[in-house]
């Protein structure tokens, strides 16, 4: 996502619009492996293993490079940090285009 560096944005401490500077924050955490639900967990259990049909972790068709990625758009967390006073603030998980990172000037 193309973003300028800097940004005229309220700020709730200041009661005021103030310059803010941009950085784009991780989406968070990646589900652990040994959740519950997970199909790690469930062959260290397991199941899906010995005679017959492995029904869910079975062999799968091999997938077309085309039908790899659902998603076209990609959350992001961006983080504005006011110059004035040095607090920052969230404009949490808007969905936003692919278009890569803070442009360059």
């Amino acid at each position: 996502m193309k973003l300028p560096k800097q940004v005229m944005r309220f700020n709730p401490y200041l009661r005021k619009r103030t310059l803010h500077k941009i950085k784009i924050v991780s989406t968070g955490n990646k589900r652990g492996t040994l959740t519950r639900g997970s199909i790690n967990r469930a062959k260290l259990r397991g199941l899906g293993r010995g005679i017959g049909n492995k029904g869910k972790w079975g062999s799968k068709p091999a997938v077309s490079k085309f039908k790899r990625k659902a998603k076209t758009t990609k959350t992001m967390n961006i983080m504005y940090t006011c110059i004035e006073s040095g607090k920052s603030h969230y404009r949490k998980s808007r969905r936003n285009q692919r278009t890569g990172k803070i442009q360059q000037e």
